[in-house]
């Protein structure tokens, strides 16, 4: 590895993120455009004092699930915008839940679109800023908040074809 990049000599396999030891957008104009779908989640510990101020619905800020909400889908679409070599996609639909559990606040996105690329990152920027906004409607009630827990739980279309995550117990 060098300060360029890899050692293309080095009989690595080909990054599709680099060429020439580079980074670069991968070219897909030539991928047919299908129907993808893409749902991820995140969860926020919380800890009693913020708990207490959300369940009772004296956050000074307002209702966090609510804020976190709208954020969750204004970032879906603005995920090229965040994540470098990300291709700026049509969102043709997303959904974002946020919801106070057992476990903490669960965030959960669904995002879709038909193009020649899929929605994962998406998906996960929508939880994941979701879940930062959370933290941030709470901190005033404790600075404890965790975000905790992203990860894709499943996908549809692409090449690679369709992925569910093994299931789990909520975040410990």
């Amino acid at each position: 590895m060098t300060l360029e990049g890899p050692d293309p000599d080095a009989g690595a396999p080909a990054l599709t993120h680099f060429s020439d030891g580079l980074p670069r957008m991968v070219d897909v104009s030539n991928k047919a455009p299908t129907a993808r779908t893409a749902t991820a989640e995140a969860w926020v510990r919380l800890p009693p004092e913020a708990r207490a101020a959300l369940e009772a619905g004296t956050n000074a800020k307002g209702d966090p699930l609510i804020v976190a909400r709208l954020a969750g889908l204004a970032a879906s679409k603005r995920t090229a915008e965040l994540i470098t070599l990300c291709h700026p996609l049509p969102v043709t639909g997303a959904e974002v839940r946020v919801t106070l559990e057992p476990a903490g606040v669960r965030v959960k996105a669904t995002v879709r679109t038909t193009g020649p690329t899929g929605v994962e990152m998406e998906a996960l920027t929508a939880v994941t800023v979701a879940a930062l906004n959370v933290y941030d409607m709470l901190k005033a009630a404790s600075k404890a908040l965790e975000i905790t827990g992203i990860r894709l739980l499943a996908k549809t279309g692409g090449k690679s074809g369709d992925y569910e995550a093994p299931s789990r117990a909520p975040w410990p």
